[in-house]
């Protein structure tokens, strides 16, 4: 896997998780997404897995 995949990997995995947080504290509403919010939070966590060397 190259750098720049690791880096997109990172990239997104960051964007979900501040979404995640920016929709729990309520600054954000998407009604599609806020049942979804823990598992944002776990296919975050397995892109940066994913991500890392």
């Amino acid at each position: 896997m190259s750098n720049k995949t690791r880096s997109i990997l990172k990239i997104t995995a960051i964007v979900l998780v501040l979404l995640a947080v920016v929709m729990r504290l309520g600054y954000v509403s998407i009604p599609a997404l806020h049942p979804h919010l823990f598992w944002m939070v776990v296919i975050a966590f397995a892109l940066l897995l994913i991500g890392s060397k």
